[in-house]
């Protein structure tokens, strides 16, 4: 028996541009029934707009909870209103040398995401920033060398799912020994697998044995590993190296096939039925909304074809089902009051305040 297309669409996670549901937007999600949405600045404007916008999304999804994504990682991979606590960089939280600043931070993030509605966040960031010319991981890493990124991702993965917002470990295999940004062209890593087995794999190693809920998959090229397809459309990196060698079966996604180093080299359709044969659940299509129609279409000409068989689309549909009741079950909208109560807090900002102070000591003394 083939798949419905309502059943593939939710295996997608979408991007929209307004603050509002439009017309367009709720008429999208009546028919294609996508399993999520990221949302990003241009979609958030403050507390009260965030609360009605993702309370109108959940209510265009009656079939199923919407996973409601957000990039907040803190420092310039931030995306609220300046009305919410955004913490500084990952780096400066691994220079604090605190498993307990780094879990109170996730778990700040995740009380105020979870009070307006946001269920999911893109963070934390497992690759390890070794190359010092890497154009877009930075500050956005823990540390230089495996440790600090294996420790205190993992805490923030608790401190983030332990409040009831689904973590996602990101880049996997790792994306900090690229000189390319896979935004703008396709990175390409090098190194021996002896390396990457060092450096790079160790932080997503340990979150995977450790309960992270989803990982996102790096579009790099890695000789190594898989002298042809980046990650995101590497059976090898992803169904073997990922999903029997670590044994992780949690949810998988993309991260946006939009980004050039994927967009440049496949088309929408193809790159999207590679992800999902490479072992992908959840490919991430974050603005255009004819990409987002073809890549479904796809998909669903994919299975009727022949090219994906049923029985490997319903592996991911039991996993994203899986992550939705483990999280979203039972749904409830939030409140206005409610999420004012919690957002931007005393509380939180005195451990915003506590964490500049770890900062300016490890500057002044290194301990």
């Amino acid at each position: 028996m083939l798949m419905s297309p309502d059943k593939i669409g939710q295996l997608f996670m979408v991007g929209f541009d307004g603050t509002t549901v439009s017309d367009d937007l709720a008429a999208f999600i009546n028919e294609y029934k996508p399993g999520g949405v990221i949302l990003f600045s241009r979609n958030l404007e403050s507390v009260e707009q965030i609360v009605e916008l993702t309370n109108d999304l959940q209510r265009c999804s009656s079939h199923s909870p919407l996973l409601i994504a957000i990039d907040q990682e803190g420092g310039r991979v931030s995306r609220l209103p300046k009305e919410f606590t955004i913490f500084p960089p990952c780096e400066l939280l691994g220079r604090c040398n605190s498993s307990e600043l780094a879990y109170a931070a996730a778990a700040t993030t995740a009380k105020e995401l979870r009070a307006v509605g946001i269920n999911m966040n893109m963070s934390p960031v497992l690759d390890v920033n070794s190359n010092p010319a890497n154009p877009v991981i930075g500050d956005r890493a823990f540390g230089s060398t495996p440790e600090p990124v294996r420790e205190l991702g993992l805490v923030t993965v608790g401190g983030l799912q332990h409040n009831g917002v689904v973590a996602c470990g990101k880049h996997f295999p790792g994306h900090g020994d690229t000189t390319a940004d896979s935004h703008k062209e396709l990175p390409i890593v090098t190194a021996p697998r002896e390396r990457l087995e060092q450096i790079e794999l160790p932080p997503f190693r340990h979150a995977a044995a450790h309960g992270v809920a989803t990982m996102m998959t790096a579009h790099v090229l890695y000789h190594a590993l898989d002298h042809e397809r980046p990650a995101t459309l590497s059976p090898l990196i992803i169904g073997t190296l990922l999903r029997q060698q670590l044994q992780y079966d949690g949810v998988v996604l993309t991260d946006d096939l939009e980004m050039h180093a994927i967009i440049d080299h496949y088309g929408i359709e193809e790159a999207t039925v590679r992800s999902i044969l490479a072992g992908c659940d959840m490919p991430l299509i974050c603005q255009d909304r004819n990409r987002e129609v073809a890549a479904i279409g796809a998909l669903d000409k994919a299975v009727a074809d022949g090219t994906i068989s049923p029985e490997r689309l319903k592996q991911s549909l039991v996993r994203v089902a899986r992550l939705k009741q483990r999280f979203l079950a039972p749904y409830k909208p939030v409140v206005v009051s409610d999420a004012k109560l919690i957002v931007g807090c005393r509380t939180h900002r005195a451990l915003l305040h506590s964490i500049d102070q770890a900062r300016e000591r490890f500057a002044r003394t290194g301990t």
